[in-house]
């Protein structure tokens, strides 16, 4: 049997998904979106699992689409249309990552390209080894950024660096990344340094952060009197779950709170 394309690794109250194509830099293929929904499906079905993980195996975390394949759906006309293999993979596989009940984080060991940057970009935070690359190669081919990085570049670096970036093609390395503000960090062994980071944030109340998530990147597109109100709404909603009574509870009695993530 040929092995799985994702690897799914129960940590304890984290999950590790590993993409597991190393000998095509973890490419994307049809069928791999759909064992990483699975595996998704899998860690999102465990209460006790309250943060994820993804990385790649190998020496690279995600090439993007892998165009060697015949995955590319034809058009109208015959020809291989993009589009139709956009709308049926890589959008549910950033909306699914946008929307999961718990915090992701991403942990870049080698080159992102292509759909392999939205996919890190996707995560609520990326944390990189100091030999990644991001790289958007879709001016390469003749294509433009997809699966979301024409939307997170600009969040993240601001026009004029995601122009260059995505018209170029041209590479950034993880340092530059964190300094541009694309990642959050660095490390030597950033597999480890996520689970260690996605281990903190199983801890603590997992429905405030996932609503923290969507407050902060729904917030770009609300005026400041829509956001007020939207803070009012989520605000309301926290303060129903008994996560919010222990906090309250833990920091009057003076001791550490002991979250459940309900």
């Amino acid at each position: 049997m040929a092995d799985p394309t994702v690897l799914f690794e129960n940590k304890g109250s984290v999950a590790l998904l590993t993409l597991n194509r190393p000998d095509a830099l973890n490419s994307l293929t049809h069928q791999m979106h759909r064992d990483l929904w699975a595996a998704l499906d899998q860690a999102e079905a465990n209460p006790e699992i309250r943060a994820l993980v993804i990385t790649g195996a190998g020496r690279g975390f995600c090439a993007g689409a892998d165009l060697n394949g015949s995955d590319l759906a034809p058009g109208p006309t015959g020809r291989p249309d993009p589009g139709v293999t956009i709308d049926a993979n890589f959008n549910p596989t950033t909306r699914r990552m946008q929307n999961l009940r718990m915090p992701c984080v991403a942990a870049v060991n080698g080159v992102a390209a292509g759909a392999g940057v939205s996919l890190a970009l996707a995560c609520d935070v990326t944390i990189a080894a100091p030999g990644a690359r991001f790289i958007q190669a879709f001016s390469k081919i003749g294509l433009i950024p997809d699966a979301g990085s024409s939307w997170f570049l600009p969040q993240r670096l601001g026009l004029a660096r995601a122009m260059v970036l995505a018209m170029t093609g041209e590479p950034l390395g993880a340092a530059q990344a964190k300094e541009w503000g694309l990642i959050w960090d660095v490390a030597d062994d950033c597999v480890a340094a996520s689970l260690s980071f996605a281990h903190k944030l199983a801890e603590m109340p997992t429905l405030a952060l996932v609503t923290t998530r969507h407050l902060l990147r729904d917030g770009t597109q609300r005026t400041l009197n829509q956001q007020l109100d939207a803070e009012r709404d989520a605000q309301s909603a926290m303060g129903k779950t008994k996560d919010y009574v222990e906090g309250v509870t833990a920091f009057r009695e003076k001791r550490p709170a002991k979250f459940t993530g309900t």
